[in-house]
């Protein structure tokens, strides 16, 4: 299911505030920069209340960005399903939707793009940690475009969380586990 262009892929993260949705974004992005010229990362946040909306795009591309700011992306991952109707239209035709199961009850308007469910909330529950869905389905992500080779996105939370240690263990976990799920997609 890789993406038609690997030299410019655009997605974006959205969900709910306190998600790791930013988190995720900005591991993606420090990853892409080991493998492309050019990164964008824009957030997006209700910086007033925890719980608003949230999201943040990320572009990497071997040629210059001109602009950061996309009114619809090629990759959407949504780590709340009962977001779906919010973020639906912001994925372009013949794109993907990555979206966790959790909270997903609507079903899309649009047909002209592929929608990929996963569990990843509930891996994450069964992991003994919630926040670490938001890099079980950026694993999944990875594994079904191969935009940003997974040995970067690790080199990343190492930089991260290198000096935590139970905290690095249990990022790891959760991208390699998002990286097995997506393969059950294949």
């Amino acid at each position: 299911m890789e993406l038609e262009t690997t030299s410019r892929s655009e997605v974006m993260v959205a969900g709910i505030g306190g998600m790791g949705v930013l988190v995720a974004g900005q591991v993606l992005a420090w990853a892409a920069v080991q493998r492309y010229k050019y990164v964008s990362y824009i957030p997006s946040y209700e910086a007033a209340r925890r719980g608003g909306l949230s999201e943040c795009t990320v572009i990497f591309s071997d040629k210059e960005i001109a602009s950061p700011i996309l009114e619809q992306v090629q990759t959407v991952i949504i780590l709340d399903g009962a977001q779906l109707k919010a973020f639906e239209y912001r994925v372009r035709p013949g794109g993907i939707i990555i979206v966790d199961c959790a909270g997903l009850v609507d079903k899309p308007e649009r047909k002209d793009f592929k929608l990929l469910p996963f569990s990843g909330m509930e891996i994450a529950i069964s992991m003994g940690e919630s926040l670490i869905n938001n890099l079980i389905l950026l694993g999944v992500y990875v594994e079904l475009t191969k935009t940003v080779p997974e040995k970067y996105i690790e080199e990343e939370l190492h930089r991260r969380y290198g000096d935590k240690g139970k905290i690095l263990d249990r990022n790891i976990k959760a991208f390699r586990r998002g990286l097995e799920l997506a393969k059950t997609a294949a």
